[in-house]
């Protein structure tokens, strides 16, 4: 499936990173949750990467994640169009027999 999902809704969206099984889906949710993980193993360490960044943390410590209280503003060309760009890297409307 393919997900396109348009900035005017308020939600987050948490993608797996090289998922190594074809059911682990991203999860979108509200923006207004608080998601909480916590990680049973036999190890006393995991490993976790979030935006390209590795830590090892216990296992007795819980993770939070949350939409953070600022917002980052985002430049967009005038003269670019995000449908256009996906619709020519995707090839939508393009017949590949020809």
């Amino acid at each position: 499936f393919l997900w396109i999902l348009i900035c005017t809704y308020a939600y987050f969206v948490i993608t797996p990173i090289a998922p190594h099984n074809l059911n682990v889906r991203p999860l979108i949710v509200n923006d207004n949750v608080e998601i909480r993980l916590k990680v049973e193993s036999r190890v006393p360490q995991y490993s976790l990467s979030l935006d390209s960044r590795l830590t090892h943390i216990d296992t007795n410590i819980e993770i939070k994640i949350k939409k953070a209280k600022f917002k980052v503003l985002l430049v967009q060309p005038a003269n670019i169009s995000f449908f256009e760009t996906i619709r020519q890297k995707l090839l939508w409307g393009k017949d590949k027999r020809n």
